[in-house]
């Protein structure tokens, strides 16, 4: 993708997810895809695609809510995917043949949709890492057509998130911790706060702005036991980069805390862990 398709503030995050992050989530994607079904659903819910509609999902990665939403709004309607992860879309493009899909290499934040004229902009967990994100969600307002819908999930509080907490902290006990960021800076909890993503929504030009929060049991094991769910935690998020570049003997101290932790946790071969996010939604009033 080149200079000219990405924000320059967004050309980081760009880089991360073409590299090393892309290729392990696109690795792991039917993984993925059933962890985070639940989230799936209740974006689906909250979205209400209808038969017909033209849609926009923005940071589509391997394609799982691309497909999901083609499928309501197809044969008749068409959604269009943007990501600036290479490896994910190249996923996603061999999912969604036959399906009335579009998918683009680019950043949302300075593709050109002013024509579009969408019913529906969607994004399950892939708009918290804007840099400049009123702007970006303006450039995303400009692709609804008047009376148009807005709907993402975004994550609420690290601390609320078991989810990612429990295996980083038996992690902590080994490797020294990540760096501190901005909690507003791009991230995975960087829409955590009610009052910011209101604001920037509201200084997008969005209206009817409601975030419902979702108190969920994501099983990181997806149905396939105990070591399933402990190379989900050591190869993707926040566990994974501690650990990065950590000698084999603290590697293996964190691995057997972390699988002691999952293991009072396993239901069956279902690891179920608390999940905290917010379901946004919001129209364009024209």
């Amino acid at each position: 993708m080149s200079a000219a398709h990405v924000h320059a503030d967004n050309a980081a995050q760009a880089e991360y997810w073409s590299a090393n992050a892309g290729q392990k989530w696109t690795d792991h994607q039917e993984h993925q895809d059933r962890v985070l079904r639940p989230v799936s659903d209740r974006l689906i819910a909250a979205a209400k695609p209808k038969p017909g509609e033209r849609v926009i999902d923005v940071g589509c990665g391997c394609g799982a809510t691309t497909i999901d939403f083609a499928e309501r709004v197809g044969p008749g309607g068409a959604v269009l995917g943007l990501d600036v992860s290479a490896p994910m879309l190249a996923r996603a493009r061999e999912r969604a043949q036959g399906l009335p899909i579009t998918l683009e290499l680019a950043d949302a934040t300075v593709r050109d949709l002013a024509r579009h004229d969408a019913d529906l902009v969607v994004s399950r967990f892939g708009v918290m890492f804007f840099a400049e994100p009123a702007k970006s969600f303006a450039n995303l307002r400009r692709g609804l057509k008047p009376g148009g819908r807005l709907a993402f999930a975004c994550w609420r509080e690290a601390r609320q998130n078991p989810f990612f907490i429990l295996p980083l902290r038996e992690a902590g006990k080994h490797a020294p911790p990540l760096p501190e960021t901005d909690p507003e800076a791009p991230g995975p909890f960087a829409f955590a706060s009610e009052a910011r993503v209101r604001g920037i929504l509201g200084d997008a030009g969005f209206a009817d702005i409601d975030l419902t929060p979702h108190d969920l049991k994501l099983d990181i094991a997806a149905g396939r036991g105990l070591e399933a769910a402990l190379r989900a935690a050591m190869t993707i998020g926040p566990t994974s980069r501690m650990l990065e570049g950590e000698s084999e003997a603290v590697r293996a101290a964190a691995t057997a805390d972390i699988r002691q932790a999952l293991a009072v946790h396993a239901r069956g071969e279902s690891v179920p862990l608390g999940a905290a996010i917010w379901i946004v939604t919001a129209t364009n009033p024209g």
